[in-house]
């Protein structure tokens, strides 16, 4: 490989619409120089996975033929482990989506989503993190806690800022309160911007103050 050669990224979208495969498709390949293939079914998706190695990032429909709920997600996320899974689809419930955290996904993207936001969505997922629209964290649980801002913690999110006060890492968190790495790092990004702070240093920092006295 040339030196300086900046290696194209691989994704999968697996859609049974041609339309939305395309349109996505082609603005992934101008837009970020993209390697984009695209399946219409879990059958055929799965196949390209075992053909072709894990992609560095799928982009999974909900609804396409196969698919048996989130049984298609479970699969897919076996068969390109360990590299992301993201749900893209235009109908899924938020119970849903969080169910999808659990067993591993790397986030949400809504169809409805803006070109430009869609691309912002893809880059955070290929860079490592999970993605889910803006403001998808309210409702999700009871707020028991508030930052600086007013922003309501839940109750879920206390425990893990806990976990992050105490020092623990998201892997440990994660074992601690029997979720998966990925559910943990994202709750330590709605935590750092209810706190409005940059970093879990800044959180465990501010946590004293948010947290309710009682562990």
């Amino acid at each position: 490989m040339t030196t300086g050669t900046t290696q194209k990224s691989r994704i999968l979208i697996a859609d049974d619409h041609l339309l939305v495969r395309e349109v996505v498709a082609s603005y992934l390949a101008t837009q970020r120089g993209a390697v984009v293939s695209g399946a219409d079914t879990l059958t055929d998706a799965l196949a390209l996975i075992a053909k072709d190695g894990p992609f560095d990032l799928v982009m999974l429909d909900l609804a396409m033929p196969g698919m048996n709920g989130l049984g298609g997600l479970s699969q897919a996320l076996a068969a390109n482990a360990p590299r992301p899974v993201v749900l893209f689809s235009g109908q899924a419930t938020r119970a849903v989506v969080f169910e999808a955290l659990e067993l591993g996904a790397a986030g949400f993207i809504p169809k409805n989503l803006s070109a430009r936001s869609l691309l912002n969505a893809v880059k955070f997922v290929l860079s490592g993190e999970v993605f889910l629209p803006s403001n998808y964290f309210a409702s999700h649980t009871t707020p028991v806690a508030a930052g600086p801002a007013g922003k309501a913690l839940s109750a879920r999110e206390v425990q893990v800022l806990r976990g992050v006060r105490n020092g623990l890492m998201n892997k440990e968190i994660a074992r601690q309160l029997d979720l998966s790495e990925a559910t943990v790092k994202m709750y330590v990004r709605a935590i750092c911007s209810k706190l409005e702070v940059k970093n879990r240093t800044q959180a465990a920092i501010l946590a004293a103050e948010v947290l309710p006295d009682q562990d």
